[in-house]
């Protein structure tokens, strides 16, 4: 992809240039104009996932992971409902920032926040329900 490519609606089709983000009619992400034919990485797949209306605002921590691979797991949650994220070393954990060990802080754009409870909520009391059903219940 070229620095040159217009950025596009991928809704309405409309060309924009650098300097906008969004459309302003359709309030979904530009996409880079590109050959259809190109495999989309990874990261444009995520990026397509992600729903304008959970990006605003600024960032608060919405749970606590025990390690990165749990983080990383409710974070694919997350992303699956088009909310995005970021994780964050907890603070007071004498880990190395580079290691994977050690408490981790889920954080979502203000917006996304109480959706993000929501699904969260939602795994746990799921989670909850079906260990019931099985005749023993389990701390979630």
């Amino acid at each position: 992809m070229a620095a040159a490519d217009p950025l596009l609606c991928p809704t309405c089709g409309e060309v924009f240039g650098d300097d906008e983000r969004f459309c302003p009619r359709c309030e979904v992400p530009l996409v880079q104009a590109v050959d259809p034919a190109l495999p989309i990485s990874a990261r444009q797949e995520k990026a397509r996932k992600i729903k304008h209306e959970y990006a605003q605002g600024e960032l608060v921590k919405v749970a606590r992971a025990h390690h990165q691979a749990e983080a990383e797991l409710i974070q694919g949650l997350l992303l699956e409902e088009g909310i995005p994220s970021m994780t964050k070393r907890s603070m007071g954990f004498d880990v190395p920032d580079f290691m994977a060990a050690g408490p981790r802080d889920v954080l979502v754009p203000r917006s996304g926040a109480q959706a993000a409870h929501d699904v969260l909520n939602g795994g746990a009391t799921r989670d909850a329900r079906l260990s019931s059903d099985a005749g023993e219940p389990r701390e979630v």
